[in-house]
């Protein structure tokens, strides 16, 4: 093909495969040129996602009838004039190819009037040709319209993704230029039904905490750095505990104008080392102010990388303005070192056996195993070991032959994801892969641990993460002849998401069909769960995945999964879970479940859920547990509850609780009850 001019109609939409990529591409364009315009209310407008109809309207300066056709030509712009005005642009849009950009892929229709006209004008452009201005009704203000994006190039819609997706796109972008814009208000409708509201603000705070959410709220830190030097720097930010696995919840602007930056953010990441963990990253809002010298923002087609003149500087100064806040917070926690252990504190001491002997003591087995096992039998002995989550002999709750079968076998130590260790003398990579030399003797170490030896030195086997292998072994297996069961909710539950995380969630739906969750986007920022995981799946979940469950989730959980739950599960429950169960699972408790759960988690518990704690319960509660109550809620125990309690935990009751009992709960005492009563808890009784 001989070299040619292109047509100035295949320029421009070459040029919108840069500009244009989805519907929230063309409200950010939008949106920016109603903020040039010096516009205080904005508002949106969208409909099948926004790939059928986008509207931006605002209250700015307008555009005149005589300069309607220069604004939808490409390369027209008020905004820059000289080459000497790239080096110093303050305005967020300076191309002058947005508009022409967009009319060459869509129907756009732009309505507009300036303060000095009368009347309005619009002018209208589908898919590249031209109409004539046309005089048309509108308050001072502008108007623009895009109809069917990418409605004749077929190859650009298909691989626009789901309604929901993108409208939770469009939402992510209105929010983001919000954040930078607080005293300017915005409203974004969707199929005419409002979804988002952001009214004018003097305080930023109020405006970053209403886009970050609730969960937020009166949670976030202070960034403040001014005065300093050229640049200056202000946020809120996210405690550690509150970061996320992904980038999302961080937002940043430069100058009002949203960007993301690598320098920045590894920054923001470096700041929180060893308060988060590897990966993660926090949540918040930071602002940069700096001379629009210093910095070249026309390095990217959409505007959303900067380059610096001293990315050094702003680096540090971020750092420093970050570090600064996290040590004002005093995140430090204090560790209890008194007369109790540190262990203790954390609910990691060990319990008294049936016995009387500690459960952390070590226990010698010396059992015979038969030599000479294949290594068939060593594979059938992984995939059939059986494990029981509620035995009764142990707090990890395993079936302890099993585990010896497994270990008779040699499957235990087949591959480095069965959560083992070797240990060896001069081999720093001992090999996994060879089927090792069946155990002959092992010991079990405080009911967590499984020491034995191979021929390559000691391996110490994790009880608890072998049982979670052991059920995720099984899980997989069912995945290979089809979907695993799931249980459907009788209500179903919403689930708060950002664009980004929908896009994740649209593109993972067969993934999580085959998995047994039926999940699916529902709005702009959330889906829909209508399927919840069996019990044999929530048995099969790690502390630490329990640990992760937010406080919606935690009461989600129906009464069998509750009981299903593992101690070690449930004592990683946060008390901010505890407290978020309802009273029909706190009652599905089993006692040795009860038992399990750390005073931490007993002084959480509300009133309305200490009232419905069996009589098995509250007798299972351990004399910590009951020094752990609340005056509130030793005030909730029923005479039921009063009389199940043992003398052992009574006599521990503080003064205080003993003073907060009523007179019916008083009388419900029985009389071992009252001789087991101290003197000092007697002296404490009111008349």
């Amino acid at each position: 093909m001989p070299i040619h001019k292109l047509s100035q109609h295949l320029v421009n939409q070459i040029a919108a495969g840069e500009v244009v990529e989805r519907p929230a591409s063309v409200v950010k364009e939008l949106i920016e040129n109603a903020l040039d315009a010096g516009a205080t209310e904005i508002e949106v407008r969208i409909e099948g996602g926004g790939r059928e109809r986008i509207e931006v309207s605002d209250n700015g300066c307008g555009i005149g009838a005589d300069e309607l056709l220069l604004a939808i030509s490409p390369h027209a712009t008020s905004k820059i004039a000289t080459a000497d005005d790239l080096v110093d642009i303050s305005s967020y849009g300076f191309r002058g190819e947005a508009l022409a950009s967009v009319g060459s892929v869509a129907r756009l229709v732009v309505v507009s009037r300036s303060a000095s006209s009368e009347q309005g004008a619009s002018i209208e452009v589908d898919f590249g040709t031209l109409s004539s201005v046309r005089p048309a009704a509108i308050a001072v203000g502008t108007r623009v319209e895009v109809h069917q994006l990418f409605g004749q190039i077929p190859a650009r819609r298909k691989f626009l993704r789901s309604d929901p997706t993108e409208a939770g796109k469009v939402v992510d972008v209105v929010e983001w230029l919000a954040l930078g814009r607080p005293g300017i208000s915005f409203r974004l409708f969707q199929h005419a039904r409002m979804t988002l509201e952001l009214p004018a603000v003097e305080d930023p705070r109020l405006r970053v905490e209403a886009v970050l959410g609730d969960e937020f709220a009166g949670k976030l830190l202070q960034v403040d750095l001014s005065g300093a030097g050229a640049v200056a720097i202000w946020g809120l930010i996210g405690r550690p505990e509150q970061a996320k696995s992904s980038a999302n919840g961080l937002r940043m602007v430069l100058n009002g104008r949203p960007i993301s930056d690598r320098g920045l953010l590894h920054a923001m990441r470096e700041a929180y080392r060893g308060l988060v963990e590897p990966g993660r990253t926090p949540v918040g809002f930071i602002a940069i102010d700096i001379d629009p010298r210093e910095v070249d923002v026309n390095v990217h087609p959409a505007k959303s990388e900067v380059r610096f003149r001293q990315p050094a500087l702003i680096h540090s100064a971020l750092l420093r303005a970050v570090r600064s806040a996290l040590q004002a917070a005093n995140l430090v926690p204090n560790l209890p070192m008194g007369g109790a252990s540190l262990g203790s504190s954390f609910g990691w001491a060990g319990r008294r056996n049936d016995s009387g002997t500690n459960s952390n003591s070590t226990r010698d087995f010396n059992l015979d195993v038969p030599s000479g096992a294949s290594s068939a039998q060593s594979s059938s002995a992984w995939q059939n070991a059986s494990f029981s989550p509620h035995a009764s002999s142990g707090d990890r709750g395993f079936e302890f032959s099993a585990l010896r079968e497994a270990l008779a076998t040699g499957a235990l130590t087949q591959s480095p994801s069965t959560a083992t260790h070797s240990v060896s003398q001069g081999k720093s990579e001992p090999s996994l892969l060879e089927p090792p030399r069946p155990a002959t003797r092992f010991i079990q170490a405080g009911k967590a641990w499984l020491i034995t030896f191979d021929a390559d030195g000691i391996v110490i086997i994790d009880q608890h993460a072998l049982h979670e292998r052991v059920m995720f072994e099984r899980l997989r297996a069912k995945l290979t002849v089809g979907a695993l069961p799931s249980q459907p909710r009788l209500v179903s539950s919403m689930i708060s998401l950002n664009g980004e995380q929908l896009e994740r969630l649209e593109a993972s739906q067969e993934l999580l069909t085959r998995l047994g969750f039926d999940v699916r986007a529902s709005g702009p920022k959330s889906a829909t769960q209508t399927a919840a995981l069996t019990t044999s799946q929530i048995v099969a979940l790690s502390t630490a995945q329990v640990y992760g469950l937010d406080t919606t989730n935690a009461a989600a959980l129906t009464t069998s999964q509750i009981v299903a739950l593992e101690t070690a599960d449930l004592v990683s429950l946060t008390t901010a879970n505890v407290r978020a169960l309802t009273t029909a699972q706190v009652a599905a408790l089993t006692t040795s479940q009860t038992v399990a759960l750390s005073t931490a988690q007993v002084v959480a518990l509300s009133t309305s859920q200490m009232a419905v704690l069996t009589t098995n319960q509250i007798a299972a509660l351990s004399t910590a547990q009951a020094l752990g109550l609340s005056t509130a809620n030793a005030n909730a125990l029923t005479t039921g509850q009063i009389v199940a309690l043992e003398t052992a935990d009574l006599v521990v009751i503080t003064t205080a609780n003993l003073q907060a009992l009523s007179a019916t709960q008083t009388a419900a005492l029985t009389t071992s009850q009252i001789v087991a009563l101290s003197t000092a808890q007697v002296y404490g009784l009111d008349t």
